[in-house]
C-alpha cells in the first residue's frame, strides 16, 4: 500500500462532523409501507439539511430482505471465543497482518506517531472486517442502511446513520448504487455512515485512508498510546466502541496482540 497525498494530510489534522435527527417517520416491520416511509422521511430529511442528491438516491432505495434476515441472525457472536476464531480464521489472520505489518512498516509507524495506535489492532479489525479488502459486501449499502432505518427494532440508530448517509452522497463520497456489507457498512475496515463522516477523509475504498480513520475512531474513543489493549487494560474500551459483541472485542485483543507481538501464533 502506498500512502495517498489525502492520507498523509490526514495524519496532520482531522475534524469532526456533529449531527442530529428526530425520528418521526412511521417505522414498520414488513416491506409493505416501505415506500410511504420513504415518502415521509424525505421530507423530513430536507428540514435536516439533506440535498437534492442525497433525496434522490433515497428515492432509489428499495426494501432490503437480505438485511433484515441479516440483523436478526447474527449467530457467530454467541461461539466461544476458541470456535469464533476458528471461524473467522483467526491464525490466517495473525499470519497475514504480520507480513502487512513488515511490508507497510512506514504506514504504521506514522499512524502509532499520530494517533498512538499500534499496528495489531487495526491489522486485527482489517483482516476480521473484510479479509484485509477481499471481501467488503455487494448489498446496496444506501437500501440496507435505509432499511434498518424503516425498521422498528433499531429505528433511532439507523436513522441517524440514514442522515449521515445522505449526507455523504451530497458531498459525493456515497452513491445510489454504493456497495457494502448487510447492514451498510462500507470500505475496508467496515464503517457505518456516520463513521465516515466522523472520523474518515476521503474513501475507505482505499485502505491506507480506512486505517487511519480507524486508528481516529480508537483514538477518539480513548484510545492511550502504549497503553494495553487486553481485556481489563486502559484500551480495551477503545475495541469495545468498535462492536458491541464480546467475543468479537476479545478476539480483536488477541489476535492484535499475536500481530504485535511477532511470537508463536497460538491463539490461546
Amino acid at each position: 500500500m502506498k500512502m495517498s497525498r489525502a492520507t498523509w494530510a490526514f495524519l496532520a489534522a482531522f475534524s469532526f462532523v456533529p449531527l442530529g435527527h428526530a425520528v418521526a417517520a412511521t417505522c414498520g416491520n414488513s416491506s409493505a409501507g416501505f415506500e410511504t416511509w420513504k415518502r415521509e422521511y424525505a421530507s423530513e430529511a430536507k428540514a435536516r439539511g439533506a440535498g437534492a442528491a442525497g433525496i434522490a438516491a433515497l428515492m432509489t432505495t428499495s426494501y432490503a430482505q437480505p438485511t433484515i434476515n441479516a440483523d436478526r441472525g447474527q449467530k457467530s457472536f454467541r461461539l466461544s471465543l476458541e470456535e469464533f476464531l476458528a471461524k473467522r480464521g483467526g491464525p490466517a489472520i495473525v499470519s497475514r497482518g504480520r507480513v502487512l505489518k513488515r511490508s507497510n512498516a512506514a504506514l504504521f509507524a506514522s499512524i502509532e506517531q499520530r494517533f498512538g495506535v499500534p499496528p495489531g489492532p487495526l491489522l486485527a479489525i482489517w483482516g476480521m472486517e473484510t479479509g484485509f479488502g477481499r471481501t467488503r459486501g455487494n448489498q446496496n449499502a444506501l437500501s440496507a442502511v435505509a432499511t434498518l432505518a424503516y425498521d422498528c427494532r433499531r429505528t433511532e440508530f439507523f436513522t441517524d446513520q440514514l442522515d449521515a448517509a445522505l449526507k455523504l452522497v451530497d458531498r459525493g463520497l456515497m452513491s445510489a448504487s454504493s456497495r457494502g456489507s448487510m447492514h451498510g457498512e462500507v470500505g475496508h475496515t467496515q464503517f457505518l455512515p456516520k463513521n465516515i463522516l466522523l472520523f474518515a477523509n476521503g474513501s475507505l475504498d482505499d485502505a491506507d485512508n480506512a486505517l487511519v480513520a480507524t486508528a481516529n475512531f480508537l483514538k477518539s474513543h480513548g484510545w492511550r498510546p502504549h497503553a494495553g489493549y487486553q481485556p481489563g487494560e486502559p484500551n480495551f474500551a477503545a475495541i469495545q466502541a468498535w462492536n458491541a459483541a464480546s467475543v468479537y472485542q476479545r478476539a480483536i485483543a488477541l489476535m492484535g496482540r499475536q500481530i504485535d507481538s511477532g511470537g508463536v501464533a497460538n491463539l490461546d
